[in-house]
């Protein structure tokens, strides 16, 4: 039997917390900034981002060897855990290149032979440590709970659990001819409907929804998103949420939505500082049970005057910590009870800088994470009013 690296740490609160185990598998490629490989904490454990990167630190040849070893790599700590790739319930593919879908999904599917997990596929610019795959993934502790919910004709598909439902990413192609509508607002409106019917389908509704990732492309205006997303929800009660421009969607789409439900409506609870006025679009945080999730914060300072005022990646990450820190604490939590984070860089080049004040933040065994730079850098001038463009964002997820 192979033994198995594991620390635990008590997670304290006035209720008493919940215990975490960290998760390092007994061989597997160091990690590249302050995180823990996986996180298992009640009934779920969190994976950090894998790579394609060998525990030898080289990275194999060709597309089919390196979608393998990522996949070998998250394995390993699923197994670590005292669990199976079976158990995985929900998943986040990040490629390079859109092109390797085809072969990363042959080499995917002898992973996840059975009742495969909820998945996005998203294009990004750029990964840690140049991997041109990278993948994410949750899974739940016991598998007798994992439930597949399927709609026929490819219409969509997610994973229930115990207590929670995985929504795989649906986009608002046509089915049958793969085209996406030449309205931006109807792409929008077929995606959220999909996701009505699949969420149906699995006895919730989108009022069931806690966190959502709204991918775009850069050819879906944001305001018109924003504005068909928010007739789907009810005005200051939507989910937590990270939307986030990508550099490329499958079968080119120019929207996905993926995201995360509750199964028992009064186990929902959104969240929101004083500072922070209700949205007709995200929530801060809300609560899935003892589970928070939070929006992604950049470094935008809210009330008067409102805007980026750093044109320097460390003060822009303090800010978003500092903004993501009110919702936990108006949530009666703090860093400590962070489990799962999610940072996207605007340049990867400023990886060292982000992870320095980042990882200033955890006292303790950091949470698991996930990193990547979606689009290349923007240019770094202030406008009219001295504002500076946005260099990062940062979503969490937290457990009492």
């Amino acid at each position: 039997m192979v033994k198995t690296l594991l620390f635990t740490l008590v997670v304290a609160s006035a209720a008493g917390g919940a215990e975490r185990r960290v998760i390092v598998p007994p061989v597997g490629p160091p990690p590249v900034g302050p995180y823990s490989p996986g996180i298992l904490v009640g009934d779920y454990l969190y994976v950090s981002g894998q790579g394609v990167r060998a525990p030898d630190g080289k990275q194999p040849e060709g597309v089919e060897a390196q979608a393998r070893q990522c996949l070998e790599n998250v394995k390993s700590i699923v197994e670590a855990a005292g669990l199976t790739m079976e158990h995985v319930v929900y998943a986040h593919l990040y490629l390079e290149r859109m092109s390797d879908l085809d072969t990363v999904d042959r080499i995917w599917r002898t992973y996840f032979s059975r009742n495969p997990p909820a998945r996005a596929v998203v294009g990004v610019k750029r990964m840690p440590t140049d991997t041109p795959i990278e993948i994410t993934v949750v899974a739940v502790r016991e598998l007798a709970n994992k439930k597949v919910v399927e709609l026929p004709g490819g219409e969509g598909r997610g994973v229930l659990t115990h207590d929670r439902f995985y929504l795989a990413a649906v986009n608002g192609r046509d089915l049958a001819t793969g085209r996406a509508p030449a309205d931006p607002a109807e792409e929008v409106r077929v995606a959220l409907e999909r996701a009505g019917k699949v969420l149906k389908a699995a006895g919730l509704s989108h009022a069931h929804l806690v966190f959502t990732n709204p991918y775009l492309s850069a050819a879906m205006p944001m305001e018109t998103m924003n504005k068909v997303y928010a007739q789907y929800f009810e005005f200051g009660n939507t989910p937590a949420r990270a939307t986030i421009r990508m550099n490329e969607l499958p079968a080119g789409s120019n929207f996905e939505l993926t995201g995360v439900a509750v199964r028992d409506l009064s186990q929902r609870r959104a969240v929101r500082p004083k500072n922070m006025p209700p949205s007709p679009t995200a929530s801060p945080c809300v609560f899935a049970g003892d589970t928070l999730y939070c929006s992604a914060k950049s470094g935008f300072i809210p009330g008067p005057n409102s805007g980026i005022w750093a044109p320097e990646i460390e003060l822009q990450v303090r800010q978003s910590m500092r903004n993501l820190l009110d919702g936990l604490e108006e949530a009666g939590l703090d860093f400590s009870h962070v489990v799962a984070a999610n940072v996207y860089v605007d340049d990867l080049n400023e990886f060292p800088k982000m992870n320095k004040v980042y990882g200033s933040y955890f006292s303790g065994a950091p949470p698991t994470r996930t990193t990547v730079q979606p689009l290349p850098p923007v240019e770094r001038k202030p406008d009219a009013e001295g504002r500076w463009p946005m260099l990062e964002q940062i979503s969490l997820i937290a457990v009492k």
